[in-house]
């Protein structure tokens, strides 16, 4: 809810007291924003939810309301339609005020959090020794977008990348390795990242194959956790070298991270199983220590463990994410730990955070938020995949998107006839093809699959990245035109005459309230939705009155236009940056 609409609720609920006793203090005066303009721009329903209690009808309930109600310096005079709404139309002078005043500020009237709180966001999270791909694309962008979001609002936060860097894989690899090449245990940079996922491929094929090599493979797990120096140093390498190929990966999303695999947490393995017993909640089931779960069963209906510990004495994921969830409360005080992984790991997160609250471990102040999202599509409605059936890589698939961005430009300049240098076109296909890939993930609803399709993210209209970075430059435009910097423009000089302009204002005047919604159901497609919506209505206003038109208009109105061009790409700006998206000044 937005700072005027707090304060229209408040004066109702004084006008509710007020005309109907005190018994009716705290009632909701249910105000949403209203559906159709002409109708004004917020509407009370609170009249119809009162009928059966107050035994009046409602409309005579809505004018007892309004004859109470106060609201003359926000809003023209209430009107009662229907069966009992409460119209409210905003002042045009108020609205004048309030852009006036978010023009002076550099955070457009959107306050930093009250309470900050430190906040974790564990994100992206690919597996050493195997490439990123398309499944880590939506991860990654989507908790960048929550983390930044959560930053520019004030929050402490720490942004965790929890590597799959640790168990019997690293010993099957490393086994293979010593018998086909050792040297990339010994030397720095001896693959590369094609070369290892290869040789990881065949030392899975051989692991499942050969019995002999599994005990080897096996042994190298024990020497690696008894931190043997060759197989320790063989790690590391191969830590190291993946670790390269992912900051190439995350330098060219513009993704900051810190990395605390799985490994960080391993000394601590022990101690959860350990405290899980004390606590009574551990059960041996086959030679297994597990923990039975409420409201989880297995395909004959018996209920389904958890397990901590496997019957060889070994650990797996679910307690790691327990010993990694138990840090995170202890030692990095996190108040909400934020997991942003797909929807498919769900059963998984419900699991190990009910073990969780079972022993103890989360306090009350405490919030663990599971943020899952579907699967990227190819256009045929099946899993994005290349044409002989692998998985794309994810340096692939943001490379194409960079080379037809590349090209669309080159031929688009062809046909205006215009002349750029080779490091504009270059730098323009990196902002706009990465832009386009970031945001057509961000604009879908995360918890739905959508197709990924290279056409339709990098179109210059509708709702895409190359769209709204076009409005933005088109306003710098008309600033080089008129040689004008909107720095300088005066204070206290919006004048709101035209339809589109009210239009405009209002909706410059919800950046507020959008970024707090995305704060709290971490849903960064609304402000996709929002940034669309102020482009289209900037398009709007900018039709109306024109580049020149504002440029040459007559004072005051000339100021007051040039202050909602200014207005609108700061808003642009700032909203495109919490979604990790560059702007440009010109295209």
């Amino acid at each position: 809810m937005n700072a005027t609409q707090e304060k229209l609720k408040v004066q109702l609920e004084q006008a509710i007291v007020a005309a109907f006793g005190a018994d009716l203090a705290g009632v909701d005066p249910i105000l949403v924003s209203a559906s159709n303009p002409k109708f004004g721009d917020y509407q009370a329903n609170v009249a119809l939810s009162l009928s059966k209690k107050l035994g009046k009808q409602p409309r005579a309930i809505a004018g007892a309301i309004v004859e109470k109600l106060d609201v003359s310096e926000i809003c023209e005079p209430p009107e009662i339609a229907g069966p009992g709404f409460i119209n409210l139309k905003l002042k045009t002078v108020y609205l004048e005020a309030q852009l006036n005043t978010i023009q002076a500020d550099r955070r457009l009237g959107v306050p930093a959090a009250k309470t900050p709180k430190r906040e974790i966001v564990d994100f992206s999270s690919p597996n050493i020794a195997k490439e990123m791909h398309v499944g880590h694309l939506r991860s990654t962008i989507i908790g960048d977008s929550i983390a930044r979001i959560l930053e520019f609002l004030g929050h402490d936060v720490l942004r965790l990348n929890h590597v799959g860097d640790w168990g019997t894989q690293f010993g099957m690899l490393i086994a293979y390795l010593r018998e086909v090449y050792p040297e990339a245990l010994t030397t720095a940079n001896a693959l590369d990242i094609g070369d290892l996922v290869s040789f990881y491929r065949k030392a899975k094929l051989r692991f499942d194959a050969d019995e002999a090599f599994q005990e080897t493979a096996r042994q190298e797990v024990v020497r690696l956790q008894a931190g043997a120096e060759d197989t320790l140093h063989a790690w590391k390498l191969l830590c190291e070298q993946s670790r390269w190929e992912f900051q190439i990966i995350y330098d060219l999303l513009d993704i900051k991270l810190i990395e605390r695999g799985e490994s960080f947490y391993n000394p601590l393995l022990s101690g959860v199983v350990e405290d899980l017993e004390k606590s009574g909640l551990l059960v041996e089931n086959q030679g297994a220590k597990c923990v039975f779960l409420e409201g989880f069963t297995n395909r004959e209906g018996e209920p389904l463990p958890l397990i901590v510990q496997k019957s060889d004495g070994g650990y797996n994921y679910a307690t790691t994410d327990l010993a990694s969830l138990r840090y995170r409360i202890q030692q990095d005080e996190a108040k909400r730990i934020i997991y942003v992984t797909d929807a498919g790991q769900g059963n998984h997160f419900a699991q190990f955070f009910q073990v969780a609250c079972k022993a103890g471990w989360i306090p009350d102040d405490v919030e663990l938020v599971h943020v899952p999202f579907g699967l990227v599509l190819g256009e045929d409605g099946r899993r994005f995949q290349t044409r002989s059936g692998d998985t794309v890589r994810l340096r692939d698939l943001l490379d194409e998107a960079v080379s037809r961005t590349h090209a669309d430009l080159k031929a688009r300049l062809q046909e205006e006839e215009r002349q750029e240098t080779e490091e504009f076109i270059n730098e323009v296909a990196r902002v706009v093809g990465i832009s386009a890939v970031k945001y057509a993930d961000l604009s879908q609803n995360r918890t739905s699959n959508y197709i990924f399709s290279y056409d339709k993210m990098l179109d210059l209209k509708g709702n895409t990245a190359p769209y709204m970075l076009y409005v933005y430059a088109r306003i710098q435009g008309i600033s080089r035109k008129g040689d004008i910097n909107f720095e300088e423009l005066g204070n206290n000089a919006v004048l709101l005459e035209h339809e589109t302009e009210l239009a405009l204002a209002k909706y410059l005047l919800q950046l507020n309230e959008v970024i707090s919604s995305v704060e709290q159901d971490l849903m960064p497609n609304r402000l996709c939705e929002y940034l669309y919506e102020l482009s289209k209505k900037f398009n709007q206003f900018y039709d109306r009155h024109q580049g020149v038109q504002v440029l040459e208009a007559q004072e005051p109105q000339r100021t007051s236009r040039l202050v909602l061009c200014d207005l609108t790409a700061r808003t642009l700006k700032l909203g495109l940056s919490l979604l990790g998206i560059q702007v440009l000044e010109r295209m």
